[in-house]
C-alpha cells in the first residue's frame, strides 16, 4: 500500500531546510542550553585578573629532581611577593642574602646596585631568629628531621626523627626542593631557607622559624646565591 503522502525529494529538501530549522528553533526556546555551552560553541572562562603569559612562565608547573611542582595560582598572592629585581633597599655588598622579617620579604643583594627580592614566609611569634651567619650548605631536594624541640611539642612527628631517618623528600616534605642552612659561628643554628608547597603562606608568619619561599622562587634562588653566602636576618 502506497502511503498517502509519497516522500519526494522536493519534500525531503523542505524538511531539511526550513522544516528542520523550526525544529531547531523550538528546541533552543523551550530547553535551555547545558552550563557552558552556546550556539557559537563553548564559553571559555575568562583569565583571572593580574594573570600574564611572562607570570604563567615563572609559576608554571615544572619537572624538577624527578618531581612536578604543580603551578601556582599567583594571582591570589598580592603581587609585591611576586619574584622581582628590585632597586637594593639594603646597602650590603653583593651576594649577601637578607630578609627583611616585618616586610616579608628576601632580597640577594646584586652588583650595581639592584637587587633579586623574593617573598617569604616566617616564623611565629617566639619562634623566629635574627642575626648574621653563613649558608654553610644546600641541598636539593632535602630531607626533613624536626628538631627534638619540636617532637615536644608534636610527639607524631617522631616518626621523622634523626633517629627513624627523616622525612624522605617528595612534594609534601615541609622543606620542599630546596633548603639552605644557616651556620652561626660554625654551628647549625636549626634555621633554613627553604621552598614549600603552601603558596598561601607566603607572607605570613606561620612557620616554627624557618624562612619559606615558593618552591619555585627557592630553585631559582639556590641558582643564584653564592657559595658560603653571608646572610643577614632582621628582625
Amino acid at each position: 500500500m502506497s502511503p498517502a503522502h509519497p516522500l519526494t525529494r522536493r519534500s525531503l529538501l523542505s524538511l531539511t531546510g526550513l522544516g528542520a530549522a523550526s525544529l531547531l528553533a523550538s528546541c533552543t526556546t523551550s530547553r535551555p542550553l547545558p552550563p557552558g555551552l552556546s550556539l557559537d560553541g563553548p564559553v571559555v572562562p575568562a583569565a583571572p585578573a593580574g594573570r600574564t603569559p611572562e607570570l604563567d612562565a615563572m609559576y608554571g608547573e615544572i619537572y624538577d629532581g624527578g618531581f612536578v611542582i604543580p603551578a601556582v595560582p599567583y594571582w591570589k598572592i598580592p603581587p609585591r611577593f611576586y619574584r622581582q629585581q628590585v632597586i637594593d633597599p639594603t646597602g650590603e655588598a653583593p651576594g649577601t642574602v637578607v630578609v627583611d622579617t616585618p616586610g616579608r620579604f628576601l632580597y640577594l643583594v646584586e652588583a650595581g646596585g639592584t637587587a633579586m627580592r623574593y617573598g617569604v614566609g616566617i616564623g611565629r611569634d617566639g619562634f623566629s631568629w635574627g642575626g648574621a651567619g653563613v649558608i654553610q650548605w644546600r641541598q636539593k631536594w632535602p630531607k626533613w628531621t624536626p628538631p627534638d624541640e619540636m617532637i615536644g611539642r608534636q610527639p607524631e612527628l617522631e616518626k621523622y626523627s634523626s633517629r627513624n631517618g627523616g622525612m624522605p623528600p617528595g612534594l609534601l616534605n615541609p622543606l620542599g626542593a630546596r633548603a639552605l642552612y644557616i651556620f652561626q659561628n660554625g654551628q647549625d643554628t636549626l634555621y633554613r631557607l627553604h621552598g614549600n608547597p603552601e603558596w598561601n603562606s607566603i607572607g605570613k608568619a606561620v612557620s616554627s622559624g624557618c624562612v619559606r619561599l615558593l618552591n619555585h622562587d627557592i630553585i631559582d634562588l639556590y641558582e643564584r646565591v653564592p657559595t658560603k653566602a653571608r646572610i643577614i636576618v632582621r628582625q
